[in-house]
């Protein structure tokens, strides 16, 4: 990747978004997601049999009402960056990992650039119960 981003200034910019979206979860800092989620962005799962389906109206009330993972001392060393795609110059595909308490998530976000910088438009997810926690 380090040869990708030397290439194409894109890489770096999405990077930079990630950082900060993975910063608000750990954090549970909506004014850091605010600033990397589109307010029309879609928030979706079904790892439970269900669907789950939000707005950023709905979801950032409940990130700012949990505890954050910061305040437990979790680590972050399950953070990674899997893929970065692009499709076109304004619309970006992220496939990454994080976890938070005992899940295990797979976070499929979708970015668009538009007022000069990118927002995630879309956060599709699925979420495993690791096996440390189940125990």
């Amino acid at each position: 990747m380090t040869q990708a981003s030397s290439l194409d200034p894109r890489f770096e910019e999405i990077l930079a978004a990630c950082r900060q979206y993975l910063d608000g979860l750990h954090h549970s800092d909506t004014a850091r997601l605010r600033q990397v989620f589109h307010p029309a962005a879609l928030y979706a799962c079904a790892s439970e049999g269900r669907l789950t389906h939000m707005t950023m109206e709905a979801y950032f009330p409940m990130v700012d009402r949990r505890p954050s993972p910061a305040s437990r001392n979790e680590s972050r060393a399950g953070e990674r960056i899997v893929s970065i795609e692009f499709a076109g110059p304004v619309t970006a595909f992220v496939r990454l990992e994080c976890s938070i308490a005992e899940k295990a998530f797979t976070d499929l976000l979708t970015f668009v650039h538009l007022d000069g910088r990118w927002q995630i438009i879309a956060k599709v997810f699925h979420f495993e119960i690791t096996p440390a926690a189940a125990s």
